[in-house]
């Protein structure tokens, strides 16, 4: 992935460990805070850090929040500063905006105020906590909207051998896009490609087919 330039706002646990890790990774990142000691504690971990009010269009403007690749509001207690922050950044002509939100009912005002992506963090480290503890195989999963689910799945003694004898799409109505063996990626790997145990077989399904996956994939960890 290429280097991309990022402003988080908030430097909170989420904002530090959202900012450190994309400056591990090789980006450009600026953080705002009105929390001068947690900018003190992250400056030294980012491109960037600076005191200031991010919820005011005259920071943001000074920030020159329009030449960064995605703008972060990862305030989560302060309900106002994050809607505040949100608007102000779109207003200010960022190109993309992702929020951090506590509860639906933070999610809806958000996404209707401008946000162009909604996160939240709890609930979903929720639902895949509790799909990794009722499906062991279940590596990762995401939603897709309503109706579609990616799903990363290791490979248990079922899944071994080549893809066409598990039938994956016949059978579960679920398509293999990737392969990831030791950080080795498959992409759209073929039919006759062997699958090890292990490997970590990434699917793409409707929420029915992923369920009827994650069900056999419950009874095969039962078995093992």
């Amino acid at each position: 992935m290429k280097s991309g330039e990022f402003l988080v706002i908030g430097a909170g646990r989420f904002g530090q460990a959202l900012a450190t890790t994309l400056y591990d990774l090789g980006h450009s990142v600026v953080v705002v805070d009105r929390n001068g000691a947690l900018v003190e504690d992250i400056m030294d971990r980012v491109t960037h850090a600076l005191i200031a009010d991010a919820t005011e269009e005259e920071t943001l403007r000074e920030l020159g929040v329009e030449a960064f690749d995605r703008v972060i509001v990862a305030i989560g207690t302060d309900f106002e500063a994050n809607v505040l922050a949100t608007v102000n950044a779109k207003a200010c002509g960022a190109k993309y905006v992702i929020s951090k939100a506590t509860s639906a009912v933070m999610a809806t005002v958000l996404s209707r105020v401008g946000a162009d992506e909604v996160i939240r963090p709890e609930h979903d480290m929720g639902i895949r906590l509790a799909n990794h503890l009722t499906t062991p195989s279940i590596v990762d999963a995401f939603n897709l909207g309503d109706d579609y689910s990616v799903v990363e799945v290791e490979a248990g003694e079922k899944l071994n051998g080549p893809l066409s004898e598990s039938r994956l799409p016949n059978r579960f109505g679920v398509q293999v896009i990737a392969v990831n063996r030791d950080g080795d990626l498959t992409i759209s790997p073929r039919a006759d490609f062997e699958v090890q145990r292990g490997d970590r077989i990434v699917v793409i399904g409707s929420v029915e087919a992923v369920n009827e996956l994650r069900d056999y994939l419950s009874k095969d960890s039962s078995e093992e």
